[in-house]
């Protein structure tokens, strides 16, 4: 017989993923990590509630929030919504010697007052703090697959040596090895970055053993059908998905491009007809 915790585990996990076995998650804890200049676009944004009701209502299959945001938004959350709380981050008032490091913000006890049906924690792999992270992650692991509960490590290659012996963050090789340390301490799901071509993702999602691996969505792309392309390619390499922020609430009306991003995930549409159904070209 299974054990609770793992028949939890994989209730809280349908919550996100359809039977497709993939996902779109609204991401913002973007107030905290970059300030709210990140709202500068959109300005209305900076409220979590105006952006909330938006996401919701274009269909989005989880949202990411900090437990502070989840607690002030908490009535505007679908049920039907995956929750998922990310329980470390920093800030970029830091100094820039301490940035490599995130620090925990919140617990998995708060994660479930909140009602969370996932929490998440960020490990910068190759960084000088990289054993604190680390032992945070594991920390978070152990108590929340103790209560039932999917934990999400948000593996990112970033520090000194990266860029020393690799070029750049994305190379990936590292985003490979970071996907495969995220499985081997017991990751439920693996937020990482695009390596640039399907190819090269194909190999993150080989390294990640049957874990589910979803495409980081960074900065905002200048075209919405640039991005359209980087997720199909995503879901081609046997992601399961995309956590996507900046290229949604930075948008006036980000419905159509919420839209257009779930056509390509869950339909398979090729981007141009995903970009052209919702109006985006």
């Amino acid at each position: 017989m299974e054990a609770f915790q793992n028949i939890g585990i994989r209730r809280r996990l349908r919550r996100f993923f359809r039977r497709d076995g993939r996902a779109l998650i609204f991401a913002m804890d973007h107030g905290f990590e970059h300030g709210p200049e990140d709202f500068t676009e959109v300005w209305e944004h900076v409220n979590p509630r105006v952006i909330l009701k938006k996401v919701i209502r274009a269909g989005v299959d989880g949202v990411m929030l900090l437990p502070g945001i989840a607690r002030v938004s908490g009535d505007v959350l679908n049920p039907n919504v995956g929750l998922m709380v990310k329980l470390t981050s920093k800030t970029n008032l830091r100094p820039k010697e301490d940035q490599f490091l995130q620090s925990p913000l919140g617990f998995v006890e708060d994660a479930i007052k909140l009602g969370a049906d996932a929490v998440a924690a960020t490990v910068y792999w190759g960084s000088p703090y990289e054993d604190i992270m680390m032992k945070q992650f594991a920390e978070v692991a152990s108590i929340a697959h103790d209560f039932g509960l999917p934990v999400v490590q948000f593996s990112y290659p970033r520090g000194p040596y990266i860029n020393e012996k690799y070029g750049k963050k994305e190379d990936y090789r590292v985003v490979m090895y970071g996907a495969r340390a995220a499985a081997e301490m017991g990751a439920d799901m693996i937020k990482t970055y695009w390596t640039g071509s399907k190819e090269t993702f194909a190999k993150v999602v080989d390294a990640a053993a049957g874990v589910p691996v979803l495409l980081s969505g960074g900065a905002k792309a200048k075209n919405p059908l640039e991005f359209l392309k980087v997720v199909y390619e995503v879901i081609e390499a046997g992601g399961a998905g995309a956590v996507v922020g900046r290229n949604i609430f930075q948008r006036e009306n980000p419905e159509p491009m919420i839209k257009a991003i779930l056509r390509v995930i869950h339909r398979n549409e090729e981007p141009e007809e995903a970009a052209k159904a919702e109006g985006l070209i």
